[in-house]
């Protein structure tokens, strides 16, 4: 299983999609790029507006293309997953999976995802297995959880693959799309607003490509440290979530008691409202839409994260970056739950802009008891206060430390993930990727300027 697989993929590493709508968005999007070709072909003899749309259709669909292509070792990760998880863990957690329709006429429904890249890919200690009477103490074996970085080691993405091939094409298209549509446009002063936007939109793009590259070479670079050896100052660590002497949370999501959650250590939820209006143009009428995050809540507790060496206490609240992966649930209703939210709701949207409340969405974010856990953060030593009210005797080393999130190292970010390091760095693209693109795009905009 995992000994088989290769974490070192290379220069280049063709990914396909490996789920139905994987395949069905390739085709679809493949389509759109055939079509735009034959449109770019015409276009070539014929109109220019041919050609410009041609040109804008296989960008649109290469983008398709290489939103739909899977991480470097992401295929591999989910064949794993299904041959090392117990099956009937698989279908236990399958069966609490999916769509639940809780009122028909209310509209209220309830959707658990049925694919979580963030949960684990090897198998991991239940809680029939944890130690309740000391829980800084290591497992029975004494060994490093079989997903740790110590036994698995570090993936590293592909330096380029299909999505580099397809992204790269893509933004290809667009910049000779737009230098075809500047060059049909009189007014100076339009062609420096198109320029302008596509420069703002080059310029946001490789900020977060920026970003998120930092933050993957921090993954790979910096080395995982054992809970039962681990000293002072910044370190990474990978582990499970398990419960502090304090206990958990019952998250309640909006304050409506239907929507919960047990077993938290740190939790985002939101509240959003699904808007439309109807706006009178030059052609008639037209419909907009659009979702708007009304209200919002992080929290969290301390926890301890326990990596089969030992296990160390956690400070969820104090983390001032955090990446929870997909979301845990969410709730969905086409009224809000109470008659006055919902006179208040509609209320606000008419008043600002004329918008009709049609839909709301309740989604959580969150760590909950069990769940694999990344962090970045700075160990320091626990006072006497707190070992005393958790009656330790000190023997422990691990047990008089604790995490905190709120400082950064140098050169080093913290920040909490919901994942291992192998399932964080297996979905993500090289930093040659994730910078590429929206340099590309940068500089055909500079290129435009040219034609201004």
């Amino acid at each position: 299983m995992i000994e088989t697989l290769n974490l070192q993929s290379g220069s280049f590493k063709m990914v396909l999609p490996y789920k139905w709508y994987g395949w069905l968005g390739y085709v679809i999007f493949g389509l759109l790029v055939i079509f735009g070709l034959i449109a770019i072909v015409s276009g070539l003899s014929g109109t220019a507006d041919d050609l410009i749309f041609g040109l804008f259709l296989s960008g649109g669909g290469l983008l398709g293309l290489a939103l739909f292509t899977p991480g470097s070792h992401e295929k591999d990760l989910h064949d794993i997953r299904q041959q090392a998880i117990d099956p009937a863990e698989l279908e236990a957690k399958a069966r609490e999976s999916g769509l639940t329709v809780d009122s028909w006429f209310l509209r209220q429904t309830t959707y658990v995802p049925t694919n979580d890249p963030n949960d684990w890919i090897l198998p991991a200690p239940g809680p029939a297995t944890w130690n309740t009477t000391d829980r800084y103490a290591e497992d029975p074996e004494g060994q490093p959880i079989p997903e740790h970085p110590v036994r698995v080691g570090t993936p590293i993405p592909a330096t380029f693959s299909l999505y580099g091939i397809f992204g790269l094409s893509s933004v290809l298209m667009f910049i000779i799309g737009a230098g075809v549509g500047i060059g049909q446009v009189d007014e100076s002063d339009t062609r420096l607003i198109v320029i302008g936007v596509v420069s703002l939109i080059s310029i946001i793009w490789l900020i977060l490509g920026w970003l998120r590259a930092k933050m993957l070479n921090q993954m790979i670079d910096t080395p995982t440290s054992l809970v039962r050896s681990v000293a002072l100052g910044h370190h990474e660590l990978v582990g499970q979530a398990r419960p502090s002497h304090e206990g958990v949370l019952r998250v309640v999501v909006d304050g409506n008691e239907r929507m919960f959650m047990e077993n938290m250590v740190a939790y985002n939820w939101t509240y959003e409202q699904h808007q439309e209006r109807t706006v009178q143009t030059k052609e008639g009428t037209r419909t907009e839409r659009r979702w708007v995050t009304i209200r919002s809540d992080a929290g969290g507790c301390p926890f301890i994260l326990h990596d089969g060496t030992g296990g160390i206490r956690v400070n969820a609240n104090s983390f001032k970056r955090n990446n929870y992966g997909n979301y845990i649930k969410r709730w969905d209703g086409a009224f809000a739950e109470t008659l006055g939210k919902q006179f208040m709701a509609s209320l606000i949207a008419g008043v600002l802009g004329g918008w009709r409340v049609i839909d709301h969405r309740w989604t959580l974010y969150g760590i909950k008891l069990g769940n694999p856990v990344y962090l970045m953060g700075e160990v320091k030593s626990r006072s006497r206060s707190d070992i005393d009210a958790e009656n330790l005797d000190g023997t422990r080393q691990n047990s008089i430390i604790e995490v905190w999130g709120d400082n950064d190292g140098v050169g080093q970010k913290v920040t909490i993930n919901r994942g291992t390091e192998l399932s964080n760095i297996g979905r993500s693209r090289s930093t040659v990727e994730m910078i590429a693109l929206p340099m590309l795009l940068f500089l055909g905009a500079l290129c435009l300027l040219a034609l201004a």
